[in-house]
């Protein structure tokens, strides 16, 4: 046999072999799987059975515990409910009884609203007859009396108002004794203490200087040629020079201290010099007006630093170096104005408040002085312009503005530079004042005393610092004396300058004379 015809026929037997297997796998595995199916089926309707059954038990269960919760629910909402009526059963009962409460006490309020208007027309009645009553005994008090009801009335108020008098009079005079005594205790304290740290010593000074000569010749020779050179000295230094009998001395006259000072320095060095003639006068001259400036500025310094205060504009220190050629009333101004310092420093420091302030405002308080001679206005006045325009503290300005009650001191730094000013101003010694200003000064005192209803003489004493007053007694009471000294004093601080303080004594006398013949 062919071998390849073998092999198709070995492959052909293979594959109809193999199908045969194939086909008899496949219907092997179509019956297993019937089975199984068949299997699956009764499981799954035997599980459904199983699940129905047991549904419907769990049903019945969940019905009997709806059931018995419902039971639940409804028996405990019937008891909810009862409860509420009863509680309510029981507001109505109460609501009922204030009701009736409530209507018993109308009841009695209505009761006593009757009683009530009847005693008011009771008391009506009664006022009437009260009334009537009055105006006969009125009527009656009148006839007795010879008095209308309106004088009686104007008598009664005239009696009351002269009692309060007499009241206010007493309280006042306890009051102001009391406030005084406190008052003037811690002042003296403070002011003894002040004045007992400071020593001052001042040298009267005045409006002339005078230079001393080697030698009468000396003037013959400072006059010149046909007064040549005396011409050319008051030209320069616009200064009088008085040249009299006086022996070896020329009187130098100038109300402007620093042109003075310059001419007292030039004339002592052309006296030095031998030399004098207009030409060296002019060189001694711009010597002198050199040295005075710089005298000036060293002062300015030197009260600064002694009054321990800084920042001062350099125009103002040497405004305060001017005052140390400035006399007030023969008191040396820029010394004044350091005892000025010192003493409202103190007073501050006792005081608890800022003493470099007051010191301060006490150094500057006299400033306008400096300028016053060339600028218009009063001192006081120019020394307010140029604080301000320097850019000094306003409580220094007020303090400057105040010093002599030219305006209300509001601050203490004030009252205390017032206070030291006359305590400086005022001391023994420390000024003299003309005899025409002091006699003027007690005339005023006098005049405003007398210019008071019920004064019938009045003395100014102890250099004016007292004025005693006699009043007539007929006119002036008691009570009224101390109101009376009050206007006076106030009227002396209005009208009349004067330093320190002054007592106003009061003096009523009632006498009655009679003879037994």
């Amino acid at each position: 046999m062919d071998p390849i015809l073998a092999i198709f026929l070995m492959v052909a037997i293979a594959i109809i072999v193999g199908s045969c297997a194939f086909f008899a796998g496949i219907q092997y595995r179509k019956k297993v799987g019937e089975d199984k199916i068949g299997s699956a089926e009764t499981e799954a309707k035997r599980i459904i059975d199983e699940a129905q059954r047991l549904g419907d038990a769990a049903k019945k269960e969940a019905v009997i515990a709806g059931k018995d919760e419902a039971h639940k629910l409804l028996t405990n909402a019937e008891h909810e409910i009862a409860d509420r009526r009863k509680e309510m059963q029981r507001q109505e009962r109460r609501i009922q009884q204030k009701e009736e409460s409530v209507e018993k006490k109308l009841d009695s309020l209505e009761k006593k609203e009757e009683s009530v208007s009847q005693k008011l027309k009771a008391a009506e009645q009664r006022l009437a007859e009260a009334e009537q009553i009055k105006q006969s005994e009125l009527g009656v008090l009148e006839k007795i009396s010879g008095f209308t009801s309106e004088q009686a009335k104007a008598y009664i108020l005239n009696n009351l108002d002269n009692e309060l008098t007499h009241e206010k009079a007493v309280k006042i005079m306890d009051f102001q004794q009391k406030t005084k005594e406190e008052a003037e205790k811690t002042a003296r304290e403070i002011v003894s203490l002040a004045i007992q740290r400071i020593a001052a010593d001042h040298v009267s000074e005045s409006t002339v200087s005078v230079v001393p000569l080697p030698n009468d010749d000396m003037k013959g020779r400072i006059i010149g040629r046909e007064g040549r050179n005396i011409r050319a000295i008051e030209t320069l230094t616009g200064v009088d020079l008085i040249i009299d009998d006086t022996p070896e001395a020329i009187t130098l006259s100038c109300f402007e201290p620093v042109r003075r000072e310059i001419a007292k320095v030039t004339l002592t060095k052309l006296i030095s010099d031998g030399r004098i003639h207009p030409a060296k006068i002019e060189e001694m001259y711009e010597k002198a007006k050199r040295e005075v400036e710089y005298t000036v500025k060293a002062e300015g310094e030197r009260a600064i630093i002694e009054a321990g205060i800084n920042n001062i504009h350099p125009e103002l220190v040497k405004l305060l170096g001017r005052l140390h050629f400035r006399t007030s009333y023969g008191q040396n101004v820029l010394e004044h104005s350091l005892e000025v310092a010192y003493l409202a420093g103190i007073m501050a420091s006792e005081l608890g408040l800022d003493p470099t302030l007051a010191r301060r405002a006490g150094l500057l308080h006299d400033i306008g002085k400096a300028l016053d001679q060339e600028v218009e206005g009063s001192h006081i006045e120019i020394g307010v312009d140029v604080a301000r325009k320097y850019k000094e503290n306003e409580a220094v300005v007020h303090a400057i503005h105040a010093h002599h009650g030219d305006v209300e001191a509001k601050t203490v730094i004030a009252c205390l530079v017032q206070a030291a000013d006359a305590i400086s101003a005022a001391r023994p010694g420390a000024r003299r004042e003309n005899l025409e200003n002091y006699i003027k000064r007690l005339e005023k005192l006098e005049e405003v005393a007398s210019s008071f209803e019920g004064v019938e003489r009045c003395f100014a004493i102890q250099a004016g610092r007292e004025v005693r007053i006699i009043v007539r007694p007929e006119v002036v009471k008691d009570d009224s004396m101390v109101l009376l000294a009050r206007d006076i004093c106030k009227k002396i601080e209005e009208e009349v300058e004067y330093p320190g303080q002054i007592k106003v004594n009061i003096i009523r006398e009632s006498r009655a004379v009679e003879y037994a013949k």
